[in-house]
């Protein structure tokens, strides 16, 4: 048996060297958009879909679901939008679940990565925008550290914030103002914060979070951001309410 794997590996060696002294060159290289709809779904292979029926029942039953109903279209955009707002407040709300009071909340722009579409919302719509394995996380924020996170924000263009945030920003990046409910940020205090644990971490550009104190970030599966957000809408769906949100002016540009 070793003398074959010897033998199978030599001709495989002998094999890459061969390909790579190989006389063919690229000359050119072309590409096009290949349209993927019904198109394809004219001959069915009738095997496949007898092979995947059970795996489509199992998935189905997962994913389809439905915990909530919203009232529009929502996507994510930078400098703010619906679906950012949304989730941001998604976070504060929590805190209920976790005997924590956050102020504000911040979630990142890059870890939406779906729209919600207008109608019912199924499980597998929020795992859509919500994929990773990202935990919901409080943590504490010194004043001046919550001033050096809104300039961070401000640097990338925005992130999601929560309601009570109001950050302007200038054509070149910089932060020109910040305030919280309706006041200047007291460098002299600490906020309480939710987040998820990857911004927590200081990534994305908030580095402000690596200076965090009091961390309480739970580790299992049911902290799960998404799960978060399931709990939300249905709350809402119980109450008879559909889930909405508008845009505030929570970050802007400075038009002067």
């Amino acid at each position: 048996m070793k003398k074959k794997l010897f033998f199978g590996g030599i001709a495989a060696a002998l094999l890459i060297l061969y390909s790579c002294s190989s006389q063919y060159q690229i000359t050119n290289v072309n590409r096009s958009r290949i349209l993927i709809d019904d198109t394809y779904d004219a001959a069915q292979d009738q095997n496949i879909i007898a092979f995947m029926q059970p795996f489509k029942q199992k998935v189905d039953s997962i994913m389809g679901p439905v915990v909530g109903r919203t009232a529009k279209y929502m996507a994510a955009e930078r400098p703010e939008s619906t679906l950012s707002n949304l989730l941001a407040d998604i976070l504060v709300w929590s805190g209920r679940l976790y005997n924590e009071q956050p102020v504000f909340a911040v979630y990142n722009m890059g870890g939406m990565r779906a729209a919600l579409a207008q109608g019912d919302i199924t499980y597998g719509d929020v795992l859509d925008v919500a994929p990773f394995e990202n935990k919901i996380c409080f943590v504490n924020l010194h004043g001046d550290k919550v001033l050096e996170l809104f300039r961070q924000i401000a640097s990338v263009g925005g992130e999601a914030v929560s309601h009570g945030v109001e950050i302007v920003i200038g054509k070149d990046g910089s932060l020109v103002s910040a305030q919280l409910n309706g006041k200047e940020i007291d460098t002299d205090a600490d906020y309480r914060v939710a987040t998820i644990d990857y911004v927590a971490q200081g990534n994305d550009k908030l580095e402000a979070f690596k200076s965090s104190t009091n961390i309480n970030s739970p580790e299992s599966e049911e902290n799960n951001v998404r799960y978060i957000i399931v709990k939300y809408m249905q709350e809402k769906t119980t109450q008879g309410q559909i889930v909405d949100a508008e845009i505030e002016g929570r970050i802007k540009y400075d038009n002067k």
